[in-house]
């Protein structure tokens, strides 16, 4: 689900902006029904007013990719192809693959506390590190406070273009999150915190000696040769060729270009790389397969509790560590994870044999929650029908 990282206000919630002029369409030569398929989920979001769309599916049969609506709304030019993406909330599955990467070389339990990790860091208004295991920050059971709801206070374009340069280091964020209380008692209940993966990237830090963002580049793109994949930090700017971003902060109001990141919360292990496509589709391949993770580490990344109905993923959604799974309708179900920022929603999903894997890219976001639905049910009915139509 693609709600996570912006659950500030129905206005922030929404997926993709309405009232957009007619586009054109692209799709890679192929007469495949699946080929076909992908295009008319792909124009389904542009009808729906996404601004710019962009689909990769990768099957046993080969490559489908399709583009539909506009690269920017200023020149109308095509959505590029294989365009840069701002990661977002996938970001999670690199970290957490790093972190099960040094559970399997001893160098860390995923039952060992954030306070055996990281003392003193986790503590007062009722946190208590004691409590809070690696497992539970990893599978968001921990009850820390999601710091994103203090660094961006008000849903305005104003607060954006006020506050997207200013950056915090994770000590300042997790502090932040610990002023308030938290909201259940660790490994309990399941409540979505980015605070948790801030605070994983700080135990990558503390048990290796460098950076979560050198050792995801040591251990993950440099061995699947990832050259595309990046973790920019504080860097703002994406690589061309990428389509610009937009977000709708207001109902009918107008649309903000928000290709620039909001960095307060798109700087750190929680939600800051970019990539493309391509390579999304290959990590996720790579890490369903065993290529990253010996099979111990790859069951308990794939050990899921269920999410609750009302925290707006699909029913049936169940959450691992750094992995979703979600059920398909002709009776499989998929790994994957979601990610989204202002004016972009991007999600890779894979099935659970690894050989079919679609990396969606929708470019703005609306504030019209009736928009909203229709762009989510649009967006799970493509995975859905990829997933299962492809063999």
């Amino acid at each position: 689900m693609i709600f996570h990282r912006l659950s500030l206000s129905a206005a922030v919630l929404a997926l993709a902006v309405s009232a957009l002029p007619p586009t054109a369409s692209s799709a890679t030569p192929r007469s495949s029904a699946a080929g076909w398929s992908i295009q008319r989920g792909a124009d389904a979001l542009r009808d729906a007013g996404v601004t710019g769309v962009s689909v990769r599916l990768e099957t046993p049969q080969g490559t489908t990719t399709a583009r539909s609506g506009v690269g920017d709304l200023a020149s109308s030019r095509p959505v590029p192809k294989g365009g840069y993406l701002r990661l977002g909330s996938t970001t999670k599955t690199f970290v957490a693959t790093v972190v099960l990467q040094l559970v399997r070389e001893k160098l860390l339990s995923l039952d060992q506390t954030v306070e055996q990790l990281l003392p003193g860091t986790v503590s007062g208004a009722g946190n208590d590190g004691r409590t809070i295991t690696v497992r539970d920050l990893l599978q968001h059971t921990s009850g820390l406070y999601d710091y994103i709801y203090d660094v961006f206070p008000e849903p305005s374009a104003q607060t954006y273009y006020t506050n997207r340069w200013h950056t915090y280091r994770p000590e300042q964020l997790i502090a932040t999150a610990i002023r308030h209380e938290p909201a259940f008692p660790a490994g309990t209940r399941w409540a979505y915190s980015n605070t948790n993966y801030v605070l994983a990237g700080m135990i990558i830090e503390r048990v290796t000696g460098h950076s979560w963002e050198q050792q995801v580049h040591d251990r993950i793109l440099r061995p699947l040769d990832l050259r595309r994949t990046q973790t920019p930090g504080t860097w703002p700017f994406l690589p061309k060729p990428h389509t610009a971003n937009y977000q709708q902060f207001t109902p009918d109001g107008p649309m903000a270009d928000t290709t620039l990141p909001y960095r307060p919360f798109d700087s750190g292990a929680d939600g800051s790389m970019t990539g493309t496509a391509r390579n999304l589709n290959r990590f996720f391949t790579a890490l369903t397969t065993g290529r990253l993770l010996g099979p111990a580490e790859l069951a308990a990344m794939q050990t899921t509790v269920p999410v609750p109905q009302n925290s707006g993923h699909p029913a049936g959604t169940r959450d691992g560590l750094g992995l979703f799974f979600t059920p398909l309708s002709c009776g499989r179900g998929y790994f994957g994870h979601g990610g989204s920022g202002f004016g972009y929603v991007i999600r890779t999903a894979v099935t659970t044999d690894g050989r079919r894997t679609i990396t969606v890219s929708a470019h703005s976001r609306s504030a019209d929650p009736n928009t909203a639905v229709r762009q989510e049910e649009a967006l799970r009915n493509l995975i859905d029908h990829a997933l299962c139509r492809s063999s």
